[in-house]
């Protein structure tokens, strides 16, 4: 079984990349493969809604200028998906939505293949604005008939520079009862 995460900070190694860490600490332990994928500095763009999708129905995304179809091959052969992303001005970053809209166009163009997948989402926050985001995320998995998994609070950790939210031991509870939940679900899954 592996998981795969999608880190949409601007940050390498911050704040999100180190909760889904945490997450990935449990998935491991139950011997469950991760892999951790960083969106910093990769130019990524939005849906253009050419339909090229719906038309050619491959699996793949017509926009070949970017990583965007490594990317979805990437969440076709896992058996769940993290999306992580920081809390920017009360929503997601933009390589994140790109992220979104794209793979989860043709997801929707291909039968909603990700269908039965499972879905996490994990949200670092400064203060506030965090909610939206973790909705946001978990829209693109409900929307394409994944499965969420929960936690025993919603999947939020609080810092602002990178390795604060480390401090948060309520977040990091969270992470670490996501990991369990999320490899508990795999495996009865499978």
């Amino acid at each position: 079984m592996k998981v795969v995460a999608f880190n949409g900070s601007a940050r390498r190694s911050g704040n999100t990349a180190q909760m889904i860490q945490v997450v990935f600490e449990e998935l491991n332990r139950e011997g469950i493969e991760t892999e951790l994928i960083e969106l910093a500095g990769k130019p990524l763009s939005g849906c253009i809604a050419c339909y090229k999708c719906f038309a050619n129905k491959d699996r793949r995304c017509a926009g070949v200028e970017d990583a965007m179809n490594d990317y979805i091959e990437k969440m076709l052969t896992a058996d769940g998906i993290i999306i992580g992303s920081p809390t920017y001005f009360a929503d997601l970053t933009a390589n994140t939505k790109a992220l979104i809209e794209r793979c989860g166009m043709v997801a929707r163009a291909n039968g909603d293949m990700f269908k039965r997948k499972i879905g996490a989402a994990v949200v670092a926050a400064r203060r506030g604005g965090a909610s939206h985001v973790f909705s946001s995320i978990n829209y693109f998995f409900l929307i394409g008939q994944m499965i969420v998994v929960g936690s025993s609070y919603w999947n939020i950790g609080m810092g602002r520079n990178p390795g604060e939210v480390m401090k948060d031991e309520e977040g990091i509870k969270t992470m670490r009862d996501l990991g369990i939940n999320m490899a508990w679900l795999l495996k009865r899954l499978k």
